[in-house]
């Protein structure tokens, strides 16, 4: 192969696809509308009052109306002294949303509960009823057991200790490690490199199956070798990918910056600001520092912000880098065979592309169950084969794996790149000039077995 002429594919490739409106438009606006989007999510969630649902309640225990707290999310009317299927059928005329029905309590101290509404409503209205019945019931039972100070006593002996997660860095000290964190972040990569891997992955079969249909691919055969083509073509998308990556990096940390700008004076007050700031290196940046008042809130926040700055982003961004660009090019050597392969349109590539799709969907699978077992049996071998490694130990990695384990699955995923390129390069070689006969398996045995 001409390193020259590939390197003149690649260019041709990459300035070609960063040129187009589409491009542009995905890679500057999609993060700015995502960015956008959380923060109408955002202020809707604090601002956006929902309207109050009104309950009526049939309370034939007698125990339960006088626990019920009216709030803005629901409103209580007592209609004990109407027939609940009365109240059912006027529910429109009475103003109601719905109705609560509460039996009588049995000898076991036990009693039933079930709510009619005129619509569905949401699972917080259904929680609240449940936890003021609850609260009732409780309070009843303590009290027939007539027990001076039971209830008393009872309520003391009540905990709820919230559990905050710290791991030992190599150094054997402790940092803050928020689990949610780490699933959320092990979630995102995940998707992110699927999503990738597929994306880029079919538009280079969407762009063998064009040239191979305009019979454009025949001038270009006539130029330069298949297997160069092929490979330039690959390696040209790869590049258009990774500076959309890139840009999408730059993009978040200003985003981020933002953010944090916003955050940061909501959570000086939860915390000796001052005396942490101080405390810092001199010459320390105002990111930094406002991320190291975050991380030392006692708040749910504050952990989630400790958690963040603990993380080696770096790393985790050459990983993805290493990651993406060696499951791309096993995937996207195999997407351009498959597209060398069709014989008119992309409609004729659904019998091939489906095993190589495949791997990549259990891939998916293996990586959300390693979000709640990383150290599985499972998510180890899903990382290890190179068909799903990319994506499920990008999976993994933000839970802590061995080097060793990351260095394996790259060499393994390496050997098994160079391989399929190898062999799907015999493919395109004779697909891509091939016409009107409709491609089987059969056909692509006896192409890969020619020398």
């Amino acid at each position: 192969m001409n390193l020259r002429t590939i390197g003149v594919i690649i260019n041709r490739e990459y300035s070609t696809r960063v040129k187009k409106k589409k491009f542009l438009l995905t890679t500057f606006l999609v993060p700015v509308l995502l960015a956008l989007c959380g923060v109408a999510m955002g202020v809707m969630m604090v601002n956006v009052k929902e309207k109050t649902k009104t309950v009526g309640v049939v309370d034939e225990s007698g125990i339960v109306m006088s626990y019920l707290k009216n709030s803005e999310q629901i409103s209580f009317q007592d209609m004990s002294s109407e027939p609940l299927d009365t109240v059912k059928a006027r529910l429109a005329d009475l103003g109601l949303d719905g109705v609560l029905s509460i039996s009588k309590i049995d000898e076991q101290k036990n009693l039933q509960a079930s709510f009619t509404s005129v619509k569905p409503v949401g699972m917080g209205v259904t929680a609240t009823m449940s936890r003021y019945i609850d609260d009732a019931l409780e309070d009843y039972r303590i009290r027939s057991y007539d027990i001076d100070g039971l209830e008393e006593i009872v309520n003391s002996v009540k905990a709820d200790v919230p559990i905050r997660t710290f791991v030992l860095d190599e150094k054997g000290g402790e940092k803050v490690s928020e689990s949610g964190v780490n699933s959320i972040l092990s979630m995102v990569l995940g998707i992110f490199i699927f999503l990738f891997i597929t994306m880029f992955g079919s538009m280079v079969m969407t762009a063998v199956v064009e040239e191979k249909t305009s019979k454009v691919v025949e001038v270009l055969i006539s130029s330069v070798k298949a297997t160069e083509l092929m490979f330039g073509k690959i390696i040209g998308v790869a590049l258009v990918a990774l500076t959309q990556f890139f840009l999408w990096i730059v993009l978040s940390i200003v985003l981020l910056s933002a953010g944090m700008g916003i955050i940061a004076p909501k959570m000086m007050d939860t915390v000796d600001a001052q005396s942490i700031v101080t405390g810092l290196p001199e010459g320390t940046n105002q990111f930094d520092a406002m991320t190291a008042v975050l991380s030392q809130s006692d708040s749910e926040l504050g952990d989630v912000v400790g958690t963040l700055a603990g993380l080696n982003i770096g790393q985790l961004v050459l990983y993805f880098i290493v990651f993406f660009v060696l499951g791309y090019l096993l995937y996207a050597s195999l997407f351009a065979a498959i597209g060398s392969a069709a014989v008119d349109n992309e409609n004729d590539t659904s019998q091939l592309q489906m095993p190589v799709t495949i791997p990549l969907m259990i891939a998916y699978f293996i990586a959300l169950y390693a979000y709640n077992a990383p150290d599985s049996a499972v998510a180890l071998w899903g990382s290890m084969i190179p068909f799903t490694s990319p994506i499920v130990m990008l999976a993994r990695i933000p839970f802590g794996v061995p080097g060793w384990q990351i260095l394996l699955s790259i060499g393994l995923l390496v050997v098994t790149t160079i391989a399929c390129a190898y062999l799907s390069a015999k493919i395109y070689k004779v697909g891509v000039l091939m016409y009107g006969k409709k491609t089987t398996f059969k056909d692509l045995w006896k192409w890969l077995k020619q020398k």
